[in-house]
């Protein structure tokens, strides 16, 4: 294989960085540059290597995340740190900066889609649906920061919401938020729309009357 076909292989298919072709091959990276700005002729095309990223198995995860938060007030929504919190919590071993890169990146894509005047319309009939979320959120009590689980319940049309706050996200604290939160807000909406609850099923049954809630 020739020098100039192992540098354009090296840094078009496989990303290497100049200074590193320099390193291997022993050319000056201003000579490196200037092969790989000349024209060719017959020279392979090759497609970049497509490595799997430790954050491609939580990124349906993270969209649900997104999008359900663009649902909510502005101050109520997670930030990148908050979302890096919170994925850890749910197994997520990787970095901070793979999960900050995915939230700039669908943000840039939702704009751009905004702005080409796409959009997904959400209405609801009162008594339809609620929502439902955990955040993690920290107190001080006692003089001592800790970290505490607040359940989030919303009415999807009224947009009128109750906020529990627990120690941890166990299937009683949850059974517990919903308890409160159906009392607190009058009754039982038809459907429940879920952010994400890790290991959780629920069923809700009610009679017609309690779930014709008017709020």
């Amino acid at each position: 294989m020739s020098m100039l076909a192992k540098i354009r292989r090296m840094h078009f298919r496989d990303g290497v960085p100049l200074r590193d072709i320099a390193r291997q091959t022993g050319l000056s990276r201003n000579t490196i540059r200037r092969w790989l700005r000349e024209p060719t002729t017959g020279e392979p095309k090759y497609p970049k290597r497509v490595n799997d990223s430790v954050i491609d198995p939580w990124s349906e995860q993270l969209r649900l995340w997104l999008v359900a938060d663009t649902t909510r007030p502005r101050r109520e929504r997670r930030s990148a740190t908050q979302i890096y919190e919170d994925l850890r919590a749910s197994g997520y071993d990787g970095s901070y900066d793979r999960v900050s890169a995915f939230v700039r990146n669908w943000k840039k894509a939702r704009d751009a889609g905004a702005q080409r005047g796409a959009f997904v319309p959400l209405a609801f009939e009162y008594g339809e649906a609620f929502q439902f979320d955990w955040s993690c959120e920290y107190v001080f009590i006692g003089g001592l920061r800790r970290r505490i689980e607040v359940a989030h319940m919303k009415l999807a049309a009224s947009r009128a919401f109750w906020l529990v706050a627990y120690p941890t996200q166990s299937h009683e604290m949850l059974f517990d938020a919903h308890a409160r939160a159906f009392v607190a807000l009058g009754g039982v909406p038809r459907r429940g729309i879920y952010d994400f609850v890790a290991s959780h099923k629920i069923v809700v049954l009610c009679p017609d009357s309690f779930c014709a809630l008017a709020a």
